[in-house]
């Protein structure tokens, strides 16, 4: 098995940020939920959620500015390594996620080998 990062991106609701509406508490109940399936099958291999502050350094000049994205609907809110068989059951794996439901995004990255 290969090793691939799933980076999440978007999504309105994030586990720093949350409100502790109803909605909200189900909503990241079902990444626990989702993580610990992929736990319990062998398929996670690490990760962890980011904080929603930064900063970006930028160009030649290494301009610094706050903020790590500049939409937030392309923030990275975290990221997930899994084991695979290959990309295509890497994807097979990432449409599991909970945040399609806010319509965000997934990129699935084979991770460089040593």
């Amino acid at each position: 098995m290969d090793q691939y990062i799933l980076i999440f991106r978007g999504g309105d609701t994030h586990v720093h940020t949350s409100k502790d509406s109803k909605r909200e508490r189900d909503y990241i109940q079902s990444w626990t939920d989702w993580m610990s399936g992929l736990g319990q099958k062998g398929i996670l291999a690490g990760g962890e959620p980011l904080q929603t502050t930064g900063k970006q350094v930028n160009g030649k000049d290494k301009v610094v500015i706050d903020g790590p994205y500049v939409d937030a609907k392309e923030m990275v809110g975290g990221y997930l390594i899994v084991n695979a068989n290959d990309i295509d059951d890497a994807v097979e794996i990432s449409k599991g996620c909970p945040i399609f439901v806010e319509n965000g995004k997934v990129e699935v990255r084979p991770i460089q080998k040593r």
